[in-house]
């Protein structure tokens, strides 16, 4: 091995790449580079003055900023904040609306505290009576919390019916009087007033109240109560539509005789006659969805029973008394026993 050189490029003949000077401007502009890297800290505050580039800033912390999310269907522009006017709000409108918002809170508070306590919690509204009428209000009635959505609509318009009975009724006593000052007819403007003091009271506790609480908790026997009362509230409506003579309602008959002797009092009788007749029609309607209604639940003749003799059972009287009965029978047995 001795024919060959320890360096084969010492031989000044062959040339030596490193030797070139383009290579070794490289390679000394590359051992700068790398020579600032590694002088190079990153957690110093300072740069290092060995490097190239300029001086800069020391960094701050990066904050994140909140942005609160465009409203889901509006458009907002992105580079471009939205400059809507400011709204001149007085102390006089915080004010109402503070109020306004304090009785809302009091109402939604109330009827919360009505649905935690049941009906025993519950005061009677109705009739809305002046608080400083000495008769307080005998029932508790609220459609919008007690009758389920479906049914609303229907004892709102039972409501209404027998406002416009009351109405009606009200009216006959009017076209009474004008009889009575027309003709001298007593008999008519007596009994009119006679039918308003009974049938308008009457009519609310034995139909209505019965429909609403058959509407409130689904009562079958309610509902039968309804139907058979309500029947006879709409054959009464019928006959005083009709109007006989001296019957105590201005109707059809009332009215045509009424025209012969005083037009005057002929038109107000006739007004009245209009009212009963107008009521009739809506009787008939209103009874006829009702059972429709009634039918589509499934309830029945049956199903009223039942529920009729499971509520003489819970009554505290009827167990009062059957209790009694059942004491007096063991006390008897026991006195047959003694002797």
């Amino acid at each position: 091995m001795s024919q060959f050189e320890d360096n084969p490029f010492g031989d000044p003949a062959i040339d030596n790449p490193f030797a070139d000077p383009s290579v070794q401007q490289v390679a000394r502009s590359t051992n700068n580079a790398t020579r600032g890297l590694d002088d190079y800290n990153p957690f110093d505050g300072q740069q290092n003055p060995n490097a190239s580039t300029p001086a800069q800033q020391p960094s701050q912390p990066a904050i994140m900023q909140a942005v609160s999310p465009p409203i889901s269907g509006q458009y907002q522009p992105t580079n471009q904040q939205s400059t809507q006017p400011p709204t001149n709000f007085t102390t006089a409108d915080f004010q109402r609306r503070q109020e306004e918002l304090e009785r809302k809170a009091e109402e939604l508070a109330r009827r919360e505290a009505e649905l935690r306590a049941g009906s025993a919690g519950r005061r009677n509204n109705w009739p809305p009576l002046p608080a400083f009428c000495p008769v307080q209000p005998c029932f508790y009635q609220d459609i919008n919390v007690d009758i389920p959505l479906e049914f609303q609509r229907i004892v709102r318009h039972l409501y209404h019916l027998w406002m416009f009975h009351s109405l009606v009724l009200a009216l006959n006593i009017i076209g009474g009087m004008s009889l009575l000052f027309a003709e001298g007819n007593f008999t008519v403007f007596g009994l009119s007033i006679l039918y308003f003091v009974l049938l308008t009271p009457f009519s609310f506790i034995c139909w209505y109240r019965p429909i609403y609480k058959a509407f409130r908790s689904d009562s079958s026997f309610n509902f039968m109560v309804f139907f058979i009362i309500f029947l006879f509230q709409t054959i009464i409506t019928l006959i005083q539509s009709i109007g006989f003579t001296n019957g105590g309602s201005c109707g059809l008959m009332t009215s045509l005789s009424a025209f012969k002797t005083n037009v005057g009092a002929g038109i107000v009788t006739l007004i009245v006659t209009i009212g009963f007749i107008t009521a009739v029609v809506a009787d008939v309607m209103l009874i006829t969805k009702v059972h429709r209604i009634y039918r589509s639940t499934g309830a029945s003749l049956a199903k009223a029973q039942a529920e009729f003799t499971s509520e003489i059972l819970r009554s505290p009287h009827v167990q009062g008394a059957a209790s009694e009965v059942a004491a007096a029978a063991v006390a008897s047995r026991l006195g047959d026993n003694r002797y």
